[in-house]
């Protein structure tokens, strides 16, 4: 589904069900647009949709101890985030429809996410996105300026890119990056132009190490699967110092995930992990010879892991990004830390 259709489900929510206006908090809510890195269970209420994580052992370590739609042994990114502004996990949108289908006066809207498992920057964007607001009052204005838009997007685009000999013969590695940023600048916009102010934008990670890609190169990190993560952040952050020129009252702080990431696999006993390379639950030399299921091979210590799967950080190393995304230095965010996006 795309990020166009969300949106404006998100709109007619806004719009039938209205929202708090107590404010408990400096942020009042966190809307979350990405993929299977911040998906909390959109995908669950998909009827055709193979990218699941709804089945054991996903969600082995998170409260209920059950799957639960999130592609991590526990807790992932979003609620991190959350938790470190005070907040709820912000509710994937399907089910907040479900909800308002059958009570539409006990909808609350404190944050909503339309992450989704599989989605990307290209299969974002859609015709049919309106662009005409009805839900223009000065109070729900002021409530999504001091919202959060979190965006962590754009490693299914690459990985798909890097993938796919086609597109490699129609396109070049730079053409696609350039397009995917300018994609993505289009969308971002369309959220400006919806009442967003401050935005929380997450880079590309070392997608050559995880192991899904190792496994292919006799367990070391592939040279294309990191070398261009990093010529796309660097196109990502050109495009976020424009964007904000050309409209002076956005605030944003850029994660540059990958540096994070490489810090993580380069430095393993500071952070307290021990195995850098294979994923924690899969089949095969590893861990990566295939998909994370209930008969697959799960790792005795989920603490020690950086992957959870063949894609997948553990909850322990989402913590630790979330941990440096908030309060980071400069080395892996710019041009401001979440911390001080909240407070500006």
């Amino acid at each position: 589904m795309s990020y166009g259709t969300r949106v404006l489900i998100f709109i007619f929510l806004v719009i039938r069900c209205g929202f708090s206006k107590g404010e408990q908090t400096v942020v009042p809510a966190v809307y979350v647009f990405g993929d299977s890195l911040v998906d909390v269970g959109n995908n669950n209420y998909l009827r055709i949709s193979v990218a699941r994580a709804d089945h054991p052992y996903y969600g082995i370590d998170f409260p209920t101890h059950k799957p639960n739609g999130r592609f991590s042994n526990g807790k992932n990114a979003a609620d991190f985030i959350s938790e470190k502004l005070g907040l709820a996990t912000s509710p994937p949108y399907l089910s907040l429809t479900a909800k308002s289908n059958a009570n539409k006066n006990n909808v609350s809207l404190d944050g909503v996410s339309f992450a989704s498992s599989g989605a990307g920057i290209f299969n974002g964007t859609d015709e049919r996105f309106d662009m005409k607001r009805e839900a223009g009052d000065a109070a729900l204005q002021k409530r999504l300026s001091k919202s959060i838009f979190a965006v962590v997007i754009g490693s299914n685009d690459l990985f798909g890119y890097l993938q796919s000999s086609n597109l490699r013969k129609k396109i070049t590695p730079q053409q696609y990056l350039d397009s995917m940023v300018f994609s993505l600048k289009v969308q971002l916009q369309r959220l400006y132009n919806l009442g967003a102010r401050k935005f929380e934008i997450a880079g590309i990670g070392a997608l050559g190490c995880t192991p899904v890609f190792r496994v292919r190169n006799k367990t070391e990190c592939i040279t294309d699967g990191n070398y261009w993560p990093i010529k796309y952040n660097e196109g990502l952050q050109s495009m976020l110092k424009e964007w904000q020129f050309e409209n002076r009252d956005i605030t944003y702080s850029f994660f540059d995930t990958y540096a994070a990431h490489m810090d993580l696999i380069q430095n393993p006993a500071f952070y307290g992990f021990r195995e850098i390379k294979a994923a924690c639950c899969g089949f095969g030399e590893l861990n990566a010879r295939g998909l994370c299921l209930p008969l697959s091979n799960l790792c005795s210590n989920r603490q020690d892991h950086i992957f959870w799967d063949l894609f997948h950080p553990t909850e322990a190393a989402n913590r630790i990004f979330v941990d440096k995304m908030f309060d980071g230095s400069s080395k892996y965010t710019s041009p401001i830390n979440m911390r001080q996006l909240v407070a500006a």
